[in-house]
């Protein structure tokens, strides 16, 4: 690999004298500025950045690519928030165009997967006034006493925000409740652009920057790990998206609780920001790799298949990402109502490892804290298809 990013460095002599130096220090393991990152986003080529970013990779991976056998539980699309660029939500007021589902419906979900290696439910939807923090804490509790093992992740910061205000319970209180209910991580939904610039555009009226990083804090000093997300191709510029960036890695730097970070492509079906054009898979890639180069503190960075679809998820190995995540099993609608490549998001996981495998990595499923659970690497796809326990 070293010899691939010393060839790099080389060739891409028209920029050597502002990129050789970036590339210098993401070699040495050192840190690059918030100038060096943007300019990697202006000027770096596709083919630069991907040297590095997969020097990076391997650096900490190997070939390594990890995936889990999860399934989500979409407790309602109602939501009192109005997010521009949202395609799945439906106002409180309009609640009869949405769903919303009892803890009975919920719970059915559940036992679909009874002895299916299922390791975790991901639970995330619409903020509805009638699900409460108390609602979900019994939900979290009938889950837990039904199937103990399920790592149960659930809750973005935007739905954590408003239970714990309407509770009148400080963060760490509303945190400590819901993880002695059952709740073991958080995913890093809301974030979307942390900018209030482009916020206040977006999403103006739910959590800012700062309530969820705050929230995000609060978990990780209850020894909770969280996911980190940013939603980005839209009206944001690149120095947004390094701002985003720069908060995540100094959160990181102080609680060392974030798990991944999983960049969010913006989709321009039936929503508000429709006119907005979709970006290209060349600013994909980009956005990966210089995640990639610029989260040093981050262990794992994640392609969601659902949303940039298997061929383009399968590419991203090639630009810093180390995990797909998991079977899904047709369980979420976020994305395919945005007009996702991916309109039905299932993979067995002989599918998953075959993916995997097409770009000459290894894989490996893992649990939610990233605990290995098997090695595919020189497993026969057939035997796979052949084993309920491993399909």
């Amino acid at each position: 690999m070293n010899e691939t990013l010393d060839k790099q460095i080389i060739t891409d002599s028209s920029l050597v004298k502002e990129l050789n130096p970036i590339a210098e220090k993401v070699k040495a393991g050192e840190r690059i500025t918030d100038e060096e990152g943007l300019l990697l986003f202006e000027k770096g080529s596709l083919s630069f950045l991907g040297s590095l970013a997969n020097y990076v990779r391997e650096k900490l991976h190997g070939d390594t690519t990890y995936f889990n056998r999860n399934f989500h539980i979409e407790p309602t699309n109602v939501c009192v928030f109005s997010c521009n660029f949202c395609s799945y939500s439906r106002l409180y007021a309009h609640r009869d165009e949405g769903w919303e589902l009892s803890m009975e419906q919920m719970m059915d979900m559940v036992k679909k997967y009874d002895g299916k290696p299922i390791t975790e439910v991901h639970i995330v939807g619409g903020v509805h006034p009638k699900m409460n923090l108390e609602f979900f804490a019994e939900l979290l509790r009938k889950i837990k006493s039904h199937r103990p093992g399920l790592h149960i992740k659930g809750f973005t910061a935007v739905e954590l925000d408003y239970m714990f205000r309407k509770a009148k319970l400080a963060n760490d209180e509303g945190l400590k409740l819901l993880h002695d209910a059952g709740l073991d991580s958080l995913p890093g939904g809301g974030a979307e652009i942390f900018h209030p610039e482009i916020r206040e555009k977006i999403c103006a009226d739910k959590v800012d920057a700062d309530g969820w990083l705050k929230i995000h804090e609060a978990a990780h000093r209850l020894g909770m790990h969280t996911n980190a997300t940013m939603l980005y191709g839209h009206i944001e510029k690149y120095w947004h998206r390094i701002d985003h960036m720069k908060r995540l890695r100094e959160l990181q730097d102080k609680t060392r609780g974030f798990n991944t970070f999983i960049p969010l492509k913006f989709r321009n079906k039936d929503n508000d920001m429709s006119h907005v054009p979709e970006v290209s898979l060349v600013e994909d890639m980009k956005m990966y790799a210089v995640a990639r180069i610029y989260l040093d503190n981050f262990p794992h960075m994640k392609a969601y298949w659902p949303m940039l679809g298997r061929q383009n998820a399968q590419l991203s190995l090639a630009f810093g990402v180390n995990d797909i995540d998991g079977t899904i099993d047709d369980s979420t609608k976020i994305y395919s109502m945005a007009g996702a490549e991916e309109q039905n998001p299932s993979m067995n996981t002989a599918q998953l490892v075959t993916l995997i495998q097409q770009a000459k990595r290894k894989p490996v499923e893992r649990d939610t804290l990233y605990n290995v659970i098997r090695d595919y690497s020189g497993m026969d796809i057939k035997e796979i298809e052949m084993n309920p326990l491993l399909n």
